[in-house]
């Protein structure tokens, strides 16, 4: 058995898109964080700006609603992956992530989320899945 790593000729290496991208995208002080509605208008609307296709979308609501809320967790299934999100009303934090493959772009729905949620910090982290080097960038901003 040969367990020498590949060349660096690999098919893994040729490509210059890798196979999937994927955004952490941490927001504190942001807007709707226990609003269901605008969660899901949310990711629906960060799909499309991906130019990603939305089979499914799923949230849970935790806690009675209202001031008893205690956060919400869901997912938007792509066929090219997916976006998720949790929240915790609490902490006055949201954490999203949007993993797409192919020459899907998820810095294309960055602006958006920003745009609805409102943060005054965030902290972004890009991987790119598959690729040899899959720490692209880390950035943080108060906003």
């Amino acid at each position: 058995m040969n367990t020498t790593p590949e060349s660096s000729t690999s098919a893994s290496m040729t490509h210059a898109i890798p196979p999937g991208r994927h955004l952490l995208i941490d927001f504190w002080g942001g807007k709707y964080i226990q609003d269901e509605a605008a969660i899901e208008d949310a990711m629906r609307d960060a799909a499309r700006a991906c130019e990603a296709t939305v089979l499914e979308v799923r949230l849970h609501s935790f806690g009675a609603g209202g001031a008893d809320a205690t956060g919400i967790t869901g997912v938007a299934i792509l066929a090219e992956s997916h976006i998720s999100i949790h929240t915790w009303p609490e902490l006055d934090y949201i954490a999203l992530d949007i993993f797409v493959c192919g020459e899907r772009d998820p810095r294309k729905a960055l602006n958006l989320l920003r745009s609805v949620f409102q943060p005054t910090r965030e902290r972004i982290i890009e991987c790119h899945r598959g690729s040899e080097e899959p720490v692209v960038k880390e950035g943080e901003r108060q906003v």
